[in-house]
């Protein structure tokens, strides 16, 4: 495998990051979006996540993409504030490799960084044993499962919710 840097995505990540969703969204139920979106949209979602100030990093395998993950609002309620939802994807010849763990480890630190207290995963498919354990790798646990709220390849799928604290969590008060 050629060496590994974790780095903010830019625009010009946008093409790798639309095929490895794109793939995401056709072949598995990772993600409940039925029709992936194309370049402009994922554009326009990274712009979107950086101007609120959200960590959006890329898996760089010399010049290529091997994944990427970012961490947006858990809710748009200012009261959810110090919350981040995450999703992390690797390309499928990137899988189990540890690139999926490189960029969790990156964004918690980053997420951290920037005074967030708590990071939920909503993980589409109670059979995502692999995302499941990424996430409880990285210390989430589970919070609980919502039974057959999605429906998807003709079948209906559970959605695992985990969660973990960030830095002092609740322990403190935020500083911004």
């Amino acid at each position: 495998m050629p060496p590994l840097t974790i780095r903010r995505a830019t625009l010009a990540d946008v093409a790798a990051i639309t095929a490895i969703y794109a793939h995401a969204v056709t072949a598995g139920t990772a993600s409940f979006e039925i029709d992936p979106p194309g370049e402009s949209e994922i554009a326009e979602r990274l712009r979107t996540l950086a101007r609120g100030g959200f960590p959006w990093l890329v898996a760089d395998m010399h010049g290529r993409v091997g994944g990427y993950a970012y961490a947006g609002p858990f809710h748009t309620r200012a009261g959810y504030r110090y919350t981040l939802e995450n999703s992390v994807y690797v390309a499928p010849e990137c899988q189990r490799r540890g690139i999926g763990r490189a960029l969790m480890d990156d964004l918690i630190r980053e997420a951290t960084a920037r005074d967030f207290r708590q990071m939920v995963a909503v993980i589409g498919d109670s059979a995502q044993t692999a995302s499941i354990a990424l996430h409880r790798a990285a210390g989430f646990t589970t919070i609980g499962t919502f039974a057959a709220v999605g429906f998807k390849f003709g079948r209906w799928l559970d959605t695992v919710l985990m969660q973990r604290a960030l830095g002092d969590g609740a322990a403190t008060a935020p500083t911004t």
